[in-house]
């Protein structure tokens, strides 16, 4: 043999002579998602985006090739093309209480949900200042919109006399912020937890609401009094708290000395929890002697001792709503208020039928 049959020799490895190395499949991109399904790019972005105009038998088509194709989106190559940031900016004025907390997830999971990426502010101070500089260093970041997670009246009014460059909808809160607006009907779960008390057979229902200031609060506390008055009930002095549990029990301390009081509705889940404390410690069962309904629902409410009545807010849908509204505003420049979203009443064991004495009037 020679010393050319050397070089024609069966060694092993991805360099051998003749052996074909198979380049890497490109990525699909949105037309070949056209093509597969038989329709033009631009359905195949609707279907995307879940715009309500796609047929559904075009949508599952368009759905299903995406899904063979394994088709992914590229935010970072969508946003050289458009010139548009796919970010969006989210207002949150008190990250540490539960509704904001799931409300700024419910956002985000819509945002990403939608292919866009969210950039959180937090304000701290509830004062004009701080609400401009959080605003405005969101929309220094090139943010497409804001959402803004309702909260006090003062900050609405601020943001809504203010014009930040870019489109903005309040999420959460009433229609009366003057802004776009996915909302949760506060005064409706207000009336339904209190008509649930009155319902019980108690004779009026004494009400723990939020600060005056939060749109919540006074949402709550309006559907509180609709339901006492639409019942002929009294209506007892309202105390307020601060959302936290501390601002509860306080509260409860001083509730637990009307002895006549068998019915409170708490304005959120985490004051009644203080509240339940203080008539544990002033002798006052529940609800034996006294029947307690929260709001929100929070993850431990049904862990509590004994675990809480309440009225849930889907702050899923909630989050859903607000982005759908701010890429219609996006899109076409402006965008109506969505109606509102009717709470969930959720019944556990911290509420019971009243049972009053014959003589004196009391339970």
């Amino acid at each position: 043999m020679g010393d050319d049959d050397t070089a024609t020799g069966d060694a092993a490895g991805p360099g051998n002579v003749g052996e074909q190395i198979e380049p890497p499949r490109p990525l699909p991109v949105m037309a070949d998602v056209a093509r597969a399904a038989g329709v033009s790019p631009m359905t195949v972005s609707r279907v995307l985006n879940d715009h309500p105009s796609v047929r559904p038998e075009t949508r599952e088509r368009v759905l299903a090739a995406v899904a063979e194709l394994e088709y992914r989106r590229n935010p970072a190559a969508r946003a050289l093309v458009t010139r548009r940031s796919q970010t969006v900016g989210v207002v949150a004025f008190d990250a540490t209480l539960y509704g904001q907390s799931a409300l700024v997830s419910g956002v985000e999971q819509a945002a990403r949900d939608a292919g866009y990426f969210v950039s959180i502010g937090i304000v701290k101070d509830m004062n004009a200042r701080a609400i401009r500089e959080v605003a405005d260093s969101l929309v220094a970041q090139s943010v497409e919109g804001l959402v803004v997670l309702a909260a006090r009246v003062s900050a609405l009014q601020e943001l809504r006399d203010r014009t930040v460059g870019v489109p903005m909808v309040v999420a959460g809160g009433a229609h009366r912020s003057g802004l776009p607006s996915a909302s949760v009907d506060q005064a409706a779960g207000g009336r339904r937890a209190t008509r649930h008390l009155l319902f019980r057979g108690h004779r009026t229902v004494w009400h723990v609401a939020g600060p005056e200031d939060w749109d919540d609060a006074r949402g709550r506390l309006a559907g509180w009094q609709a339901a006492l008055a639409e019942a002929g009930a009294v209506e007892p002095r309202v105390l307020r708290g601060d959302w936290s549990t501390a601002s509860g029990w306080r509260a409860g301390v001083e509730l637990a000395r009307h002895r006549e009081l068998t019915a409170v509705f708490v304005a959120n889940d985490q004051m009644a929890l203080g509240l339940m404390l203080a008539m544990k410690q002033a002798g006052r069962r529940v609800p034996e002697d006294v029947s307690i309904v929260g709001y929100d629902d929070v993850p431990e409410a049904a862990f509590y001792d004994p675990p809480l009545t309440t009225i849930r807010q889907d702050f899923e849908e909630l989050g859903r709503r607000s982005m759908q509204l701010l890429l219609e505003a996006i899109d076409t420049g402006s965008a109506s208020s969505s109606p509102p979203i009717i709470p969930e009443f959720v019944g556990r064991l911290s509420t019971a039928d009243a049972f009053y004495l014959t003589t004196g009037g009391r339970r």
